[in-house]
C-alpha cells in the first residue's frame, strides 16, 4: 500500500512485516526510516540487522536472517539496501523464498533510491507491497512543499509571520535538510516570539553589509546608484538568491495589485490596511505607484517569474538579470531595456 511520509504515523500501529522506503529525498529518507525503527522498538523489535546489496553479497544471507532465531531479542529488524533500487533475478527469487515463510519476529524494512515504473510494476515489488508499506521520498514541491513546511513549523511549536514563512518557502525550496536545521535553530533562539522576515534575515544573512530590505527600499525610492552598489554588494558577501527574488518580487506584486486597485476607483487609504502596510513605508509605495504605470509593473513581473523559473529549475543566479529588475523601477528605463528575453 503507497502511504506518503507526511501520512506515515497512521499507519505504524501495528506496524506491517514489509516496509519499501523508495527516493532520493535524504531528509524523507531517514526521517520516515527513523519512524520505522521507533514504532517497530516500542512493539517489541529490539535487534537491528544492517545488509547490503554490494557487489559479493550473498542473497541466502537474507534468507538466513529470516529464517534463524535471534540470539539477543525475540523480535528482529531486517535493515536491506539496494543501492540500485533493482534485486536482480536472484533477489526477487529470495523475496520469493521469504514471502512464503511466515515469521512474524521479523520486520523487513527495503531502503533504495526513488522508483520508477519498472520497479514498482515488477513481480517482487508488487508482491512485497502487497502486504506492507510503499513509502516513496520524493521532495515536495510548490503547494505540497508549503504543507510540509507548516507541518515542521507546527512540529517545533514556531509562530512565524506570513511574509516570513513566505521567505523561508523560497529560501528552503527543495531542501528540506536545510529547512529543519534552520527550525531547528529558530527553535533555540526564538521559541516564543513572532519570526518575522526580518529575523529570518538577521540569523541567516547577519554578515551582510547591507540587507534585502535596505534594497527594496532603495529601488522603491528609485535610487538607482544606491540600490545598484547594495546589489553588488549583497553579490560579493553570498546573499542567498532566494531571499533577494523573494524581496523583490513581493514588492512589485505588492505594487501591481495596488495599482490594479487604484484602477478601479479604490483609493490608497483604504489599501494600507488590507496590504498591512504601515505608515511609515506608506511614502515608498506612494513614489512607486506616481511614476509607474500598469504595464511598466507587468514587464517588471514577467522578467521576475522568467528570473525566479530559471533559479528555481537550473539553479541560474542571474544577478545581471535582477539588477535589470532593479533598474526598471525607473520608467525610464523600460525602453531601454525592452530588449530583455522574457524566457
Amino acid at each position: 500500500m503507497r502511504v506518503y511520509p507526511d501520512q506515515l504515523k497512521k499507519h505504524l500501529q501495528p506496524l506491517p512485516q514489509i516496509c519499501l522506503l523508495f527516493g532520493d529525498d535524504l531528509w524523507l529518507v531517514e526521517n520516515s526510516k527513523q519512524q520505522l525503527i521507533t514504532a517497530a522498538k516500542k512493539q517489541g523489535f529490539d535487534e537491528r540487522v544492517q545488509l547490503t546489496q554490494e557487489t559479493s553479497f550473498n542473497w541466502q544471507d537474507l534468507i538466513q536472517e529470516w529464517q534463524s532465531m535471534s540470539l539477543f531479542a525475540s523480535r528482529r529488524i531486517i535493515e536491506l539496501t539496494l543501492p540500485n533500487g533493482k534485486p536482480g533475478t536472484e533477489g526477487a527469487k529470495a523475496f520469493q523464498t521469504i514471502l512464503s515463510q511466515a515469521n512474524p519476529d521479523i520486520i523487513l524494512i527495503v531502503q533504495g533510491p526513488k522508483a520508477g515504473l519498472e520497479q514498482t510494476n515488477s513481480k517482487w515489488f508488487k508482491s512485497l507491497d502487497s502486504i506492507g508499506l510503499y513509502i516513496p521520498c520524493a521532495t515536495p514541491e510548490g503547494k505540497q512543499f508549503e504543507r510540509w513546511l507548516d507541518g515542521r513549523i507546527m512540529h517545533y511549536k514556531l509562530t512565524v509571520h506570513h511574509d516570513a514563512k513566505a521567505m523561508m518557502f523560497n529560501l528552503f525550496e527543495g531542501n528540506l535538510l536545510a529547512a529543519e536545521q534552520a527550525m531547528q535553530m529558530l527553535q533555540l533562539v526564538s521559541p516564543n516570539s513572532n519570526i518575522t522576515p526580518e529575523q529570518l534575515t538577521h540569523y541567516f544573512e547577519d554578515q551582510s553589509r547591507f540587507s534585502v530590505f535596505q534594497l527594496t527600499d532603495a529601488i522603491l525610492l528609485n535610487h538607482q546608484k544606491q540600490a545598484q552598489h547594495m546589489l553588488a554588494q549583497l553579490q560579493s558577501e553570498g546573499t542567498a538568491m532566494p531571499i533577494l527574488m523573494w524581496a523583490v518580487f513581493k514588492e512589485i506584486t505588492l505594487l501591481l495589485n495596488l495599482k490594479l486597485a487604484q484602477s478601479q476607483g479604490e483609493q490608497l487609504n483604504k489599501l494600507w490596511g488590507q496590504y498591512r502596510i504601515w505608515d511609515k513605508r506608506k511614502p515608498l509605495y506612494q513614489a512607486a505607484l506616481s511614476r509607474l504605470e500598469l504595464h511598466h509593473l507587468e514587464h517588471m513581473l514577467a522578467l521576475a517569474s522568467s528570473l525566479e523559473l530559471n533559479l528555481k529549475q537550473y539553479g541560474a543566479e542571474d544577478w545581471i538579470g535582477m539588477s535589470h529588475l532593479c533598474i526598471l523601477f525607473d520608467p525610464r528605463a523600460h525602453n531601454r531595456l525592452a530588449h530583455i528575453e522574457l524566457n
